[in-house]
């Protein structure tokens, strides 16, 4: 039975994982966390709306379900061409195929430590609802929630949970019936945050910012973070209480001492089949990289989301078998960029849709929210086997 070393434990990771152990595969997935943390749904952890463990799945039972091997522990470097993967624990070199799908980094970003990010380490979300809670309780507040961008990968930039946090927020303050004593504020350097979602996606984010009544500061370069604000390139000082901020993506620092080919913005190379595309196009059919880690191809408004990197993942599960089975047939991932977006506001949701062909807006008032919370809920049981699994959802 081949061995497969997987690197990372996130929606391309246990994807991949999955459909390996499907094909028969002796498959280890290497983490750093104990368990999965599943980003869309940790929106609620502030507000209250689920428990922090609610947004986990614990690596442990995952392995005894799926057949594969866990491993806690954290990726130092990778040298692919001599077949060696060096962790903070061990080396690993026991493999045919790898495939590395870490993640991204962040960008970095002056004074990070004045503020907190939903999309950052999983613990944040709980230090965002103490601080929440405390200006609750303090009666009143400003409260700025924004994203950054990366010049060098657009796809990079992750805005939506910002806005999600932001309007279950306000949710919440009007249930309390404070919310005429907080300022919400929206901060972003590009002129138009969540263009690529869409025109109409573009213009209902607009109507939803003047209804919530939100403070929006756009275009404007972000030069420090400070404990009570942000600065703006052109010297503006936002006030604030409590800020929430997602940077861009970037390459990890572990890849710059690795084998791995990079992008301009430090993301790993790789064709349509997700094999690492070395110089000179040469092209290594056992090294794969899936997911957030990845140079993806694509429109200009092509976003790295969750279910682009399990299409990767089930794509490179289906290659390496296809490879084994000495055949020419390969799946490859570019044909399905695509957005796919159900923006929840904590009392409805709007669902968005975006391919190279056509844009689609749909506002879900009240149901919106159900449907989000139900996608939570299937997403943990078809993982654990409890339900049949829908590709794509």
């Amino acid at each position: 039975m081949k061995k497969v070393l997987i690197l990372g434990g996130g929606f391309a990771g246990l994807e991949s994982a999955i459909w390996l152990r499907k094909y028969g595969y002796d498959v280890t997935l290497i983490s750093n966390r104990e368990y999965m943390y599943i980003f869309p749904i940790s929106i609620w952890i502030p507000t209250k709306g689920i428990k922090f463990k609610d947004a986990t799945l614990d690596f442990k039972k995952l392995e005894k379900i799926h057949g594969f091997n866990f491993i806690q522990d954290e990726v130092l470097e990778i040298q692919s061409k001599q077949k060696k993967v060096i962790c903070k624990n061990k080396t690993y070199s026991d493999y045919d195929y790898l495939v590395v799908a870490i993640g991204s980094g962040k960008m970095k970003a002056k004074g990070k430590e004045n503020f907190l990010s939903i999309c950052g380490k999983p613990e944040e979300s709980i230090k965002l609802g103490e601080k929440l809670d405390n200006l609750i309780k303090k009666g009143e507040g400003k409260i700025a929630f924004g994203f950054g961008g990366n010049p060098k990968d657009k796809s990079a930039v992750r805005g939506g949970p910002a806005f999600e946090l932001m309007f279950n927020v306000h949710n919440k303050l009007k249930k309390l019936k404070i919310r005429d004593k907080f300022e919400l504020i929206f901060f972003a350097p590009m002129p138009n945050p969540g263009a690529k979602m869409g025109k109409d996606a573009l213009k209902m984010m607009d109507s939803w910012f003047k209804r919530l009544k939100i403070t929006k500061y756009v275009g404007k370069k972000i030069i420090e973070f400070v404990d009570d604000g942000i600065i703006l390139e052109d010297k503006t000082k936002i006030e604030t209480d409590l800020t929430m901020f997602i940077p861009a993506g970037s390459g990890l620092d572990l890849l710059k001492t690795s084998d791995l080919p990079l992008s301009d913005a430090g993301f790993i190379e790789v064709n349509d089949y997700c094999e690492v595309k070395y110089d000179n196009n040469e092209i290594n059919n056992s090294v794969f990289a899936i997911g957030d880690i990845v140079a993806i191809e694509g429109p200009d408004w092509k976003a790295k989301q969750g279910h682009l990197a399990e299409v990767m993942a089930r794509n490179v599960a289906y290659n390496i078998r296809e490879i084994d089975n000495k055949s020419d047939k390969r799946r490859g991932y570019i044909e399905h960029v695509n957005i796919i977006c159900v923006m929840d506001s904590g009392d409805g949701a709007a669902l968005i849709y975006r391919n190279d062909k056509y844009e689609k807006m749909v506002q879900a008032p009240v149901v919106g929210h159900w449907m989000k919370q139900g996608w939570g809920k299937y997403f943990k049981a078809s993982k654990t086997d409890k339900m049949f699994r829908i590709p794509g959802m």
